[in-house]
């Protein structure tokens, strides 16, 4: 569960990037995090992750404070940013390996969950390249299974679907139901509002730094019209 207390955060004096936000995403769904660029969708995930401070509020991974004890809080989810050019020295393996050794997973475990992932999503035979090597898609993949590999309750990924192919766009949203379906988590940004449709339990849309809607999609219909949700979008964020 990640809670989301009345937070807000400032770049300057003058305007708000995140102004007064409240969300509540809960255990066994998959939360749509929506709105047009420059909206605030990536500081407000950065702040779930820690990245960037919170001026006002508080976020709750799991009931730990990401503020009072980020360290607690960081164990209780895996992350994938909006951009996957990390560590582009690094070969794949080491840099699973890496995270295998941030979190403190065994050898075994941490081979057996890599070859799963790496050859659901078919990279395998590419983990001993350098990551510099790797297409943008292949960059996205490893970071996907680097989130994924020490199966954490909440998944936060920020466009996650940006550059994967259709098998492996396909693959993550299977993992996305499976992981949701077990009770856990699954909080994600997208410019996609047909992946939203389709996959989401609910979905928030936030625009300027407040959010404007939270629900079903039933729920936006019977709220402004029906429509499909990319049109219900406009209205709402225009």
């Amino acid at each position: 569960m990640i809670e989301i207390k009345n937070v807000s955060k400032a770049y300057s004096k003058d305007k708000k990037a995140i102004d007064s936000l409240d969300l509540k995403i809960n255990d066994g769904e998959i939360f749509g995090f929506l709105g047009p660029n420059g909206a605030g969708k990536t500081t407000t995930i950065k702040m779930i992750t820690g990245i960037v401070d919170i001026d006002e509020g508080d976020i709750l991974i799991d009931g730990t404070s990401i503020t009072d004890n980020p360290m607690e809080a960081k164990k209780n989810f895996g992350f994938v940013p909006d951009s996957p050019d990390l560590f582009l020295k690094l070969k794949g393996i080491e840099y699973l390996n890496f995270l295998g050794d941030v979190f403190k997973l065994s050898k075994n475990a941490r081979k057996s969950k890599i070859e799963d992932l790496a050859k659901r999503f078919d990279i395998f035979d590419a983990l001993n390249d350098k990551i510099e090597s790797y297409s943008h898609g292949m960059r996205q993949k490893l970071i996907v299974i680097g989130a994924l590999m020490h199966e954490p309750k909440n998944w936060i990924l920020d466009e996650p679907m940006t550059g994967l192919d259709p098998k492996s766009s396909h693959d993550l949203k299977e993992l996305m139901k499976e992981h949701a379906k077990n009770g856990n988590t699954v909080f994600f940004s997208t410019h996609v509002l047909e992946v939203a449709e389709k996959l989401c339990d609910r979905v928030a849309i936030i625009n300027k730094g407040k959010l404007v809607f939270v629900g079903t999609l039933d729920q936006i219909k019977k709220e402004f019209k029906d429509g499909t949700l990319e049109e219900l979008f406009l209205e709402i964020t225009e």
